[in-house]
């Protein structure tokens, strides 16, 4: 497979130069060329024709957002990836980047010592990051399907939603959490791959967009239904039981599948403390992590739903999760909502029926 061809584009020499040499250490990459500014990327993408384009937020003249406005409108298959700054302007930034069809970021290296490291930070976090949307980009993606896979399991009420996500992930659930409405009968906690300051201003900007109330998630804090919890970045998430009740706890312990918070984590926890009441869904995101813990949860008796690859910016996450722990449902980005929506209101009714069977 020939080389995924990528534009850097950033007004700064010494950024142009380290995300060159980042790219070049990959024998699977080519350094398509670079561009100061804006104006000269969108001049210069249809002389190059890149498979990726990295995107500096903060230029003169044309910035990010406003040079991606445009790539859009050109290209709208053309995978982005923004290049921010780890501050809250750049966050902020970095989610309406994500918004208006950017397809990943990454944050600049901060602390490094030496040229030589800062280079190994971009390269280790960029280079798959590139080639997993560039063969993407390149591939014909199949039709969108709604399939079910056949399992013996008795309907089980659903007690609690669980959600995996990453690249993709912000606009995928901008899509699905707004659809719930705010007597919706159960608590909802989500892993997104993100860093510090990512996760809460996710957090705040899908509150603003939803009735139900969406926050970054604190230790001690009890699993309401109407309420969404995000963990934050650097920490893992779990649920716990106390008595009757679940919470939320937080630890710092390494990393799984180079992730924190995991994924892995969220599922076996939920597993451990709900068993077969649980429904999970995993969505768009590049790697494996949530395919042991979906597996955890499958064991106990809960159900799973995975987006499909057709609306996946990325299936790396809900493939793995297909293959190895398999999947009730699989079913594009539009359907996910409503297919949630109806197993926790066919659950509630089912509940509500059997309490009024037992009263009588």
């Amino acid at each position: 497979m020939p080389p995924v061809r990528v534009l850097v584009v950033d007004d700064s020499v010494v950024v142009r130069k380290l995300l060159s040499e980042a790219i070049v250490s990959s024998p699977e990459i080519q350094l398509a060329g670079t561009a100061s500014n804006g104006a000269i990327a969108l001049a210069r993408i249809p002389q190059l024709n890149p498979d990726v384009v990295t995107l500096d937020i903060e230029m003169p003249g044309l910035n990010g957002i406003e040079t991606l406005t445009e790539i859009r409108k050109l290209y709208p298959k053309l995978p982005v990836i923004m290049f921010s700054t780890l501050t809250e302007q750049g966050a902020e930034v970095t989610l309406e980047a994500l918004s208006r069809g950017a397809s990943d970021y990454l944050t600049k290296p901060t602390n490094s010592a030496s040229l030589a490291n800062a280079i190994e930070q971009v390269r280790r976090d960029l280079v798959a990051k590139i080639l997993s949307l560039g063969h993407r980009n390149r591939a014909s993606q199949p039709a969108p399907v709604l399939r079910a896979q056949k399992r013996k399991t008795e309907a089980n009420p659903i007690e609690i939603l669980a959600i995996g996500t990453s690249t993709g992930g912000p606009n995928a659930l901008a899509e699905v959490i707004p659809q719930f409405p705010p007597d919706f009968g159960v608590p909802v906690v989500i892993v997104q791959h993100m860093p510090p300051l990512f996760t809460r201003l996710l957090a705040e900007r899908l509150d603003s967009q939803s009735k139900l109330h969406v926050h970054e998630g604190r230790a001690g804090m009890p699993l309401d239904a109407g309420h969404v919890w995000i963990a934050p970045g650097d920490y893992h998430m779990r649920v716990v039981r106390k008595g009757l009740q679940a919470a939320l706890e937080l630890n710092q312990e390494p990393p799984e599948n180079s992730c924190r918070p995991a994924v892995d984590v969220l599922f076996r926890s939920v597993a451990q403390a709900y068993g077969p009441n649980v429904l999970a869904v995993v969505m768009t995101g590049m790697g494996s992590d949530g395919a042991h813990g979906a597996a955890h949860i499958r064991e106990a008796g809960g159900e799973i739903i995975v987006q499909d690859e057709a609306s996946s910016v990325v299936w790396g996450m809900p493939g793995a999760v297909l293959s190895s722990a398999g999947a009730d449902l699989i079913c594009p980005l539009p359907e996910i909502g409503n297919q949630v929506l109806r197993k926790v209101e066919a659950s509630r009714l089912r509940t509500s029926n059997a309490t009024a069977r037992s009263a009588v």
